[in-house]
């Protein structure tokens, strides 16, 4: 007898569990007893379902040998999809011998179906499998890289974005997602700020929370929603020179006060699992930080999901010097909080052994298991272990046309147009010609940017090329050259030079598609320079030459130092990699038939040597005033300016914006009450448009130095040719807030500054003063 479905059988509580093990998930479930003597799922109340849970887990984890129960803890790759060096190969022998509880990098129906067949026919306890994969932007319909969707500012499209990507991934067999990233990223160096928001607090955590709803819905037990994790558990964004792995070393104040609010937020929106990160954080590696994964995430904040590593970070504690061998690292891992180790297969090796001769209690994994169980049963995978590999849902789901469509649109709203002379931009649509210029201009494969996890590289993208030949089809005339490379050792080449050199002789104007290479950024990624690679700015040179109009398409997944195009180029837009509809997004937006909206999320540098350079760093006791006496003692550079190329919130449109009429509810305020904050935008150009409308804070004298600025609320409104609105903001207590001398969180009376524009350089100003209620 199929000791899987004994073993459902046996933990019945009350007749509630639906389906049986290896019963099909290609049909609908009915429930095991009739509505004469079970109350519907949905009449259940909260704590009697958590009761019921709790109940099945006793009863599971009480059959468990502490063997069965390791197994619960170790997370291994199949050989289906790679994202790092495999370190088990024969994980279906792992499988059959209960030493795995969840499995990475493996997705479709018929795939899933069949390891999940092994875990709950072929195992003593028949426990389900849990399936995860890397689902950042997008699973098999491709959106902007993330850091592009957050330059949207459209908390409603992100989180769009996500629920279709949980759609598509869960109808491919995944129960479990490795993201949001919301790790707070203030150095265009490190590749992994593409994975991102940004470089502020507020917005990152807004979007943050967007992406979990987007993952998880609104309740787990759906089939088309999956796990969400927050990574990279703790201050990972912040590795020192940008470079990828390295190590981290901050204040508390600045942990707290940048870093891990949206964490915590995360856990506040519910995310079900937390990634450890790779740095140590002062002189403790995060898989092995007590203070990190139990005082605060789990004592503090009352996290009650489970804790998963990256990829084999526990192993990583021996060469980060933390731990002397592998045996070592797992103690210190599982005993700091880690419930399952990635790929490291050191739970795998020594877990047991720890706890026989008591240097990790059994406590400790038994709270490690129920936490996994706990999500497992969740999803329903205890009711239907097969409930998530449908073959008939991915058929129906898998690049369904309004996925495309939504992708779209997200592509759209991502794009930031950083410079327009002369209103260069929007092109018509007839009687021109266009050379269309630069290695991004028809590479499928560069479309859907680095971390796009089942999308198709080489079919399904649509190129720029592609796009706009849809968009005008005969009655532009396209004339195409590569022209340059963005492979790092072509810088010397010239090779394409003469063939895009006679296109652009033979046009009306130039587009240039040029930027990165798809995997020069993400993880492992890192770069010393932000200049265009390869010989793509030696061509742009040669085209200047020719005094037509030039238009960059630029692509990339992190700010670039664009000083020589800014001066050069009569127009850009910053289109990141738009996703599997990229080439139709770009060509709406040069054509006009979308109005660009997107807000820059991360500061552009004129020069890597302004980096790290973002745009709520504090001021200093010399403070550079460009305007009036001597400043050679001040804080500044010798020949570049402090001020960024692009700051943050910036962002162009076809039509442009007014603001008038800055209006405080009050000059005083008293702690505890709101104050209100208004604003009148008017679109004085010739078309429609929206315009993200940004409010910021200065806190001017605390009893800790404060930022120049703080992002606290945004609106993105749309206004027609000539409309004007007033947009209201209402500021509370919470908003003024912060870690004070002595660590403890609040406002302090003082004098405050509201400003409120169109980016964090644009705006205007008022103030008011917060008085103590005592």
């Amino acid at each position: 007898m199929n000791t899987a479905k004994t073993l459902l059988a046996s933990l019945l509580i009350g007749g509630a569990l639906g389906i049986l093990a290896g019963c099909s998930g290609d049909v609908a479930s009915e429930a095991a007893t009739t509505p004469d003597n079970i109350e519907s799922e949905q009449e259940k109340s909260p704590i009697r379902q958590d009761a019921e849970m709790n109940a099945f887990i006793d009863d599971l984890m009480e059959k468990m040998t502490l063997e069965e129960k390791v197994g619960q803890l170790n997370l291994l790759t199949s050989n289906w999809d790679r994202t790092g060096p495999t370190m088990k190969e024969d994980y279906k022998k792992d499988i059959r011998a209960g030493r795995v509880g969840a499995i990475f990098n493996a997705f479709t129906a018929d795939y899933t179906r069949g390891l999940q067949k092994i875990a709950v026919e072929e195992t003593r306890l028949g426990i389900p499998l849990l399936f995860g994969y890397d689902v950042i932007h997008g699973h098999r319909t491709i959106f902007p890289v993330s850091i592009g969707e957050s330059a949207s500012w459209d908390l409603g499209a992100i989180e769009q974005a996500a629920r279709i990507a949980a759609i598509e991934a869960s109808a491919e067999g995944v129960h479990w997602t490795f993201a949001p990233m919301v790790d707070i990223a203030r150095d265009p160096r490190w590749g992994r700020i593409s994975e991102g928001a940004g470089e502020d607090v507020f917005l990152a955590t807004e979007i943050a929370k967007a992406r979990i709803r987007g993952f998880q819905g609104d309740d787990l037990s759906d089939t088309d929603t999956v796990l969400a994790c927050a990574k990279h558990y703790a201050a990972y964004g912040a590795a020192q020179a940008g470079r990828d792995y390295h190590t981290t070393d901050m204040s508390e104040r600045e942990l707290f006060s940048t870093y891990l609010p949206p964490f915590e937020a995360a856990v506040e929106e519910g995310v079900a699992t937390f990634m450890t990160a790779f740095n140590d954080l002062n002189g403790v590696p995060a898989s092995a930080s007590n203070y990190l994964l139990n005082d605060l995430l789990k004592d503090q904040w009352g996290f009650d999901g489970f804790v998963v590593t990256d990829y084999t970070s526990i192993n990583e504690l021996v060469p980060h010097g933390y731990a002397r061998d592998e045996n070592h690292a797992a103690e210190l891992a599982i005993n700091a909080g880690v419930d399952m180790d990635m790929q490291g297969a050191t739970f795998y090796e020594h877990m047991s052994g720890l706890v026989e001769e008591g240097r990790v209690a059994e406590d400790r994994v038994d709270d490690a298991v129920r936490r996994i169980l706990e999500m497992k049963y969740r999803l329903g995978l205890f009711e239907d272990p097969y409930r998530y590999s449908n073959k008939a849902r991915q058929q129906e789901f898998v690049y369904k046309d309004e996925h495309l469509r939504a992708a779209t649109e997200m592509a759209k709203k991502s794009m930031v147009l950083l410079k327009n002379q002369n209103d260069t931009l929007p092109l018509r649509k007839n009687d021109l010609s266009i050379a269309l210029i630069g290695p991004l201009a028809d590479s499928k494969e560069d479309m859907i940017g680095s971390w796009s996890a089942a999308g198709d590289r080489y079919e399904r993208p649509v190129t720029l090329l592609e796009g706009i030949r849809e968009k005008v089809g005969d009655s532009v005339e396209i004339n195409y050259a590569k022209g340059a490379s963005y492979e790092f050792d072509s810088k010397g080449s010239a090779s394409g030079f003469k063939e895009a050199i006679e296109k652009a002789q033979q046009s009306d104007v130039i587009v240039l598609a040029m930027g990165e290479k798809w995997n020069m950024t993400g993880e492992a990624a890192s770069r010393t320079s932000l200049d265009m690679p390869g010989n793509q700015l030696a061509l742009m040179k040669e085209l200047k030459k020719l005094n037509k109009p030039m238009i960059l398409v630029l692509m990339s997944g992190r700010p670039m130092t664009l000083t020589w195009e800014d001066r050069n180029l009569d127009a850009i837009l910053e289109a990141w990699y738009p996703g599997t509809m990229a080439g139709v997004a770009v060509a709406d937006v040069l054509f006009g038939d979308y109005n660009p909206s997107g807000k820059l999320t991360s500061t552009f540098p004129r020069t890597v040597g302004q980096v790290p350079i973002y745009y709520n760093m504090k001021n200093t006791g010399r403070p550079y005033e460009p305007e009036g006496a001597e400043q050679k003692y001040r804080s500044r550079y010798l020949s570049t300016p402090n001020e960024p190329l692009y700051p943050f919130g910036y962002g162009l449109s076809y039509t442009t914006f007014e603001y008038t009429n800055l209006t405080l509810g009050a000059d005083t305020v008293t702690m505890g009450d709101t104050l209100t904050v208004s604003v009148d935008v008017t679109n004085t150009g010739d078309r429609s448009g929206e315009e993200v409308v940004q409010l910021y804070v200065r806190d001017v004298t605390g009893s800790v130095t404060r930022p120049v600025k703080e992002l606290k609320g945004f609106r993105k409104i749309s206004l027609e040719q000539g409309e004007r609105k007033t947009v209201e903001f209402t500021l509370s207590e919470e908003d003024l807030s912060f870690y004070r001398a002595d660590m403890s969180y609040g406002a302090e009376p003082g004098q405050f500054t509201v400003f409120v524009g169109s980016s964090s350089r644009d705006v205007l100003e008022a103030g008011f003063k917060l008085v103590s209620n005592k």
